[in-house]
């Protein structure tokens, strides 16, 4: 026999072990899997069926209890008495409420709705004629009814007992009981698998899948569909059939069924006191999925093994080629580490080069800092020179009240007049004060300091700006309206570098409502966010707005929408550079109304680190 030929009966060989192995694997697994799934399904059955049996006995006492109630037989001898029908009607819902029964009701001879535990609730069966329902007719034929389906009045479904009511011998009406099975059903949903009810039609009238509510297992007969329509068990569903399929299973019971396409293991058991089947369907596919695993496990377990004797008897040809490979190894390892030296190498040149370009980018971002703050520095010097006709005004105003009440101190100081003196002192005092708050407010406005973040009181820094443009307001005629909640509010912040941001806010509003007819200039602050400690100061006019194209560049440098000359478009620029130096933001946008409107977001100064800052 030839090599080639010995070979191929060996693979053959091993092909026909592995196939037998895997086959075996999935016949154990697929006989055990449904054995598990058999006896959970059963478990399951029982806890289900007792349940269920326990909800339709609960309550058939109930009707049989109004037959000791003698306000039922005289409403029922005395229909149309209001007062009798009022009274039985709370006596039902009193022993409703106790009893938790969906709803009691009483029906006389004929079937029509008397009295009702919900008389006072919509779909209440007061007044409805309900002798064409199963269990008012069996229950007058033979003193007791059930029925389960979908309520004429309250279009929802429930299980009757009904109980044909007697005094002194003789039938004088019907009571009922409505039992609600919803809560059980509810209930079967948490359970694994599907659970169905099925009733003596074949019809689905209870399923943990609410797509098979009101579903025969198959397509029902002429005869019951006429039963079915004079009877209106199932309310208004179409009584469209499932897809099922039943297959036989060992003993010649049916044990697993088909539904849409998929198959289930199919565990069946019988509900006493009615002719329903209470089913349980779990799927097989995993069953199958594990004997198909357990099948490529067998199967790969079998080919380990046939592998680890092929290994073994390689053995002794691996060790021949150990050696070699050792060389080879060697070889390529030498070849590794020339290649990381060689990179080492390029990779340290190239962190040098990083290096120097970082301190480049340093140097650069230290230059930009400077230039930036000069920028700032130029733009609250070119506030200054803005504001100089309204100073001088500020100042021409107390100086001329100086030499008035100078000039006239002299006048009364020969006339003897003391206490007149002492008050034109007083006034020359208070204007005085008034100059040096005038200079320092300028000194400060100028003073080009690094930024600091201090507690800052925002109604002071808002009153100081309005100071320092208050002669622009009174020459254009502003009215501004200033509201801070509360007084203390305080944000951190440099004071100088906010008041410049305010004057640059205040003037632009200013310029903006030059042509309007309404001008009004108003400034608020309050607490936006307390809880990360956040402050908004907002400045609101009524100007034209803020054009579209300019809105979306607003505080980019050389953006005005001023005529030439009378600006350079750096100072929104400068304001949100100072704000984010502050910790805050500066945004703007237009209002509904008319007119635009900045708000300035800054950190908040906690109570306990709002201190008076100079």
């Amino acid at each position: 026999m030839s090599k080639t030929t010995k070979r191929a009966l060996s693979w053959m060989a091993a092909i026909a072990i592995i196939t037998a192995a895997a086959l075996a694997g999935h016949a154990v697994a697929m006989r055990n899997g449904l054995e598990r799934l058999r006896d959970a399904a059963g478990h399951r059955l029982d806890m289900v069926g007792v349940g269920l049996e326990s909800d339709l006995a609960r309550y058939e006492y109930l009707p049989s209890l109004l037959e000791m109630t003698p306000g039922v037989f005289a409403l029922l001898a005395a229909p149309d008495n209001p007062v009798l029908r009022d009274e039985v009607n709370r006596y039902l819902q009193g022993i409703n409420a106790t009893a938790g029964a969906s709803n009691l009701y009483v029906l006389n001879q004929a079937g029509v709705g008397l009295a009702a535990s919900d008389w006072n609730d919509p779909g209440t069966p007061v007044g409805t004629d309900l002798s064409f329902r199963p269990y008012v007719k069996e229950a007058l034929a033979h003193g007791r009814g059930r029925f389960y389906g979908v309520g004429i009045t309250s279009k929802r479904a429930g299980y009757y007992l009904s109980y044909a009511l007697r005094h002194q011998g003789l039938q004088r009406g019907v009571a009922t009981v409505k039992v609600n099975l919803e809560e059980a059903e509810a209930a079967w949903k948490k359970l694994p698998g599907t659970v169905l009810l099925v009733d003596e039609r074949g019809v689905v009238i209870l399923s943990s899948r609410e797509e098979w509510k009101f579903r025969p297992l198959s397509a029902l007969a002429p005869p019951v569909l006429a039963d079915i329509a004079s009877t209106r068990p199932y309310g208004e569903a179409t009584l469209a059939p499932l897809d099922w399929r039943e297959t036989q299973g060992p003993l010649g019971a049916p044990a697993l069924a088909s539904v849409d396409g998929i198959g289930y293991l199919s565990s069946a058991r019988p509900v006493r006191q009615s002719g329903w089947r209470l089913l349980v369907l779990d799927e097989v596919a995993p069953v199958r999925a594990g004997a198909r695993y357990a099948a490529i496990t067998a199967a790969l377990g079998t080919s380990v093994l046939l592998l680890l004797a092929m290994v073994l008897w390689q053995r002794q040809r691996a060790i021949r080629h150990q050696l070699a490979s050792r060389t080879a190894l060697q070889a390529a390892h030498d070849s590794l580490e020339a290649k990381v030296a060689a990179r080492t190498t390029e990779l340290r040149s190239a962190i040098s080069l990083l290096g120097e370009e970082v301190e480049a980018r340093k140097a650069i971002e230290a230059d930009l800092r400077a230039t930036q703050s000069d920028l700032v520095h130029a733009g609250k010097m070119a506030a200054l020179g803005q504001m100089s006709a309204g100073v001088v005004h500020e100042l021409n105003q107390p100086l001329g009240a100086l030499r008035t009440l100078s000039d006239n101190a002299c006048v009364l100081l020969e006339q003897d007049r003391l206490d007149d003196v002492r008050g034109n002192l007083l006034r020359i005092a208070h204007l005085v004060d008034r100059l040096g708050r005038l200079t320092y407010q300028l000194k400060a406005f100028a003073h080009k300091a690094s930024p600091v973040r201090v507690p800052v009181a925002l109604q002071q820094v808002i009153a100081n700006a309005q100071f320092l443009v208050s002669q622009r307001l009174r020459d254009n005629g502003v009215e501004l309206v200033v509201q801070v909640q509360p007084a203390e509010l305080a944000a951190l912040g440099d004071e100088a570098r906010l008041e410049q941001v305010l004057v640059n806010l205040l003037g632009n509003a200013i310029d903006a409502m030059a042509a309007s007819p309404l001008r009004r200039l108003q400034v608020q602050a309050c607490v936006v966010d307390p809880a990360p400690g956040r402050c908004l100061i907002r400045v609101s006019d009524t100007g034209p707005g803020i054009r579209a194209d300019i809105l979306a560049h607003l505080f980019e440098p050389f953006v005005t929408s001023k005529p030439v000359g009378t600006g350079l478009g750096l100072g929104l620029m400068l304001s949100a550079h100072i704000v984010r130096e502050c910790g805050g933001s500066l945004r703007a946008f237009n209002r509904d109304g008319a007119g635009a409107c900045f708000e300035i977001e800054l950190p908040l100064a906690h109570p306990q680190e709002t201190e008076p800052h100079e």
